[in-house]
């Protein structure tokens, strides 16, 4: 779809997956639905920001993150920027870097551990409509995946707590492989549910996640902030979605 025909559809309130197919295509049956943990739950500003705040606390840092400004620091790649970026901010990073890095390997390494003591007792809350449709997806035979780049000591309890048991399938997280990029749990999701991107689709919670998995060849949703409208929340939509994903052309790699 050419930039002129995407600004009126979504004038119209329409979205890509909404365009008729093209005569002759063939759709391929969804076989699994992965979900970025951060889609099913804010689990960045619910959990994750709690735990940054506590760690600052804990060391004698006078600083304390609103939400409104994590979320701006959340376009940063990783927390290790954000905190970073912020001691600068506040004049609170030191002279050397190497000495700036020693104060970020501190705060992260302080909330490390009070986010494993304490993020399954945060008021995490699901998002309902993601809820009925991986309780739709299981009854349907479709294979359930969660991605995170969260630690899986925490990570496993808390899909059981926000989803139920026996629901998912696979719980991936990339920070339990060092090196291993969100790509690669993509990858090994998908290997862990017999399932290839050509018959996958992924609802991710961010756009840098959303980056990687479509570097990855995966359909994607993505969820942001708390609001789920328009996104596909039926199982055929879904299906709808996925099969619009593998007839869009994209760029080749070469």
């Amino acid at each position: 779809m050419q930039p002129a025909q995407q600004q009126k559809a979504w004038r119209a309130g329409r979205f890509w997956w909404d365009w008729p197919r093209p005569n002759g295509v063939i759709a391929q049956p969804l076989r699994a639905i992965i979900f970025d943990l951060d889609a099913i739950a804010d689990v960045e500003c619910a959990g994750h920001l709690p735990a940054f705040n506590a760690a600052f606390a804990a060391l004698g840092l006078e600083l304390e993150w609103t939400v409104a400004r994590y979320r701006k620091l959340l376009a940063l790649p990783d927390e290790r920027r954000r905190v970073a970026a912020e001691l600068r901010k506040h004049g609170l990073g030191a002279e050397s870097d190497v000495l700036t890095e020693l104060m970020v390997d501190d705060v992260c390494a302080v909330k490390d551990k009070i986010l494993d003591e304490t993020i399954l007792d945060a008021e995490i809350v699901p998002r309902a409509d993601l809820i009925d449709l991986i309780a739709a997806a299981f009854g349907a035979g479709i294979g359930i995946g969660i991605v995170s780049s969260g630690r899986h000591a925490w990570v496993e309890p808390l899909v059981r707590q926000l989803v139920g048991e026996g629901i998912v399938s696979t719980v991936v997280t990339s920070a339990a492989v060092p090196g291993a990029s969100e790509s690669d749990a993509y990858g090994e999701a998908l290997a862990d549910l017999g399932a290839t991107p050509q018959d996958s689709l992924v609802f991710v919670g961010s756009q840098a996640r959303q980056r990687k998995a479509t570097g990855a060849g995966l359909a994607t949703v993505l969820i942001d902030g708390d609001d789920t409208v328009g996104a596909p929340l039926r199982l055929t939509e879904c299906q709808r979605v996925h099969d619009k994903w593998q007839e869009t052309p994209r760029p080749s790699a070469a």
